[in-house]
């Protein structure tokens, strides 16, 4: 076992798909001699040259049409778009073009593309640096939608999401890419890109949640341990697809289930868990699926977002509000 930052770990990760696939390229602005704004792609230019580690220009829209162009012609290419908020003028390539290129061609044609976004908030940024867009591509058909929540998920699921022939939206949380966990870097895991994680066993209820969440999550719990509430903590690390039977497990055997996103809660990925497990659990719901989520605004500025962005309290305030039902 490795210690590892998740930021460390995806750049592992990616040394490790580029040194076993000579078709990976990795581009993006500031990717190469920096080595990205958070440095993830810290030396990878220098280990393995200008062909496969390039700038690009300040073009997001270019970045992923360029991107798309290469994949079509055999090449796995990894983009990274510098923050969330900078995706969006990308966003006609992957929904209209990337998205569409398999069906559109009856399978003939694949796209093996990954696009890495840093997301969410609770670095301190400006506008436009701290978004959650994950609904807005899970709604789109044609694309996989993933988020690691450990440094260990980040080193294995970015090499599985290059390695696949499907186009895949890579959400980083950019809070956690600072945190150390154990990775195995020998053993590769035992379960699916697509497969939900308990990450904590409990017997009262459910919390799922993703991404930068799934640590504040396991806070939440253990605070619920020592005012004796036990709480089934899910890392769902799949948007789109999602696992609704791991959850639909969990919520069978503790009556109740709260979803955890930054994003804002309306029409967010958790209203769709919310839908699915209230038709596939009726019978056995004791409460309302709840959901917490930021609130229906831009996102803030970074003196507000501590109170935009759920925190314990605000998990723990919803747990008591499904206890109570």
């Amino acid at each position: 076992m490795t210690t590892m930052t998740l930021g460390g770990a995806l750049n592992a990760g990616l040394r490790r798909a580029l040194e076993n696939d000579p078709k990976v390229v990795v581009m993006g602005e500031d990717v190469g001699a920096l080595g990205g704004v958070f440095r993830i792609t810290d030396t990878l230019q220098k280990d393995f040259g200008e062909n496969r580690v390039f700038d690009t220009p300040l073009a997001e829209s270019g970045i992923v049409g360029t991107a798309f162009g290469m994949a079509l012609r055999g090449y796995r290419p990894v983009c990274e778009i510098q923050f969330d908020g900078f995706v969006y003028p990308a966003f006609d390539q992957i929904v209209s073009q990337v998205a569409k290129i398999h069906y559109r061609t009856a399978g003939a044609v694949t796209a093996p593309l990954t696009v890495r976004i840093p997301y969410g908030g609770g670095i301190g940024a400006v506008e436009h640096h701290s978004e959650s867009p994950e609904a807005y591509f899970a709604h789109t058909a044609g694309l996989r939608v993933v988020a690691p929540g450990s440094p260990s998920d980040a080193y294995w699921m970015i090499q599985q999401a290059i390695s696949l022939d499907d186009p895949v939206i890579f959400l980083e949380p950019k809070h956690r890419y600072w945190e150390r966990g154990e990775v195995d870097v020998d053993r590769a895991p035992e379960i699916g890109l697509h497969t939900a994680r308990i990450v904590r066993s409990g017997t009262d209820a459910t919390l799922a949640t993703f991404g930068s969440l799934v640590p504040t999550a396991l806070q939440a719990a253990e605070i619920a341990a020592g005012e004796g509430h036990s709480l089934e903590v899910i890392d769902l690390r799949s948007l789109s697809p999602i696992d609704f039977d791991t959850v639909e497990e969990s919520v069978r055997r503790t009556g109740r289930l709260v979803v955890v996103q930054e994003a804002p809660v309306f029409c967010g990925i958790g209203a769709e868990i919310a839908a699915r497990i209230g038709e596939r659990c009726f019978y056995q719901l004791e409460s309302p699926v709840l959901r917490v989520g930021g609130f229906d605004i831009p996102y803030p500025p970074a003196k507000l977002e501590s109170h935009h962005r759920p925190d314990p309290d605000r998990i723990l305030d919803a747990v008591d509000r499904a206890l109570a039902a």
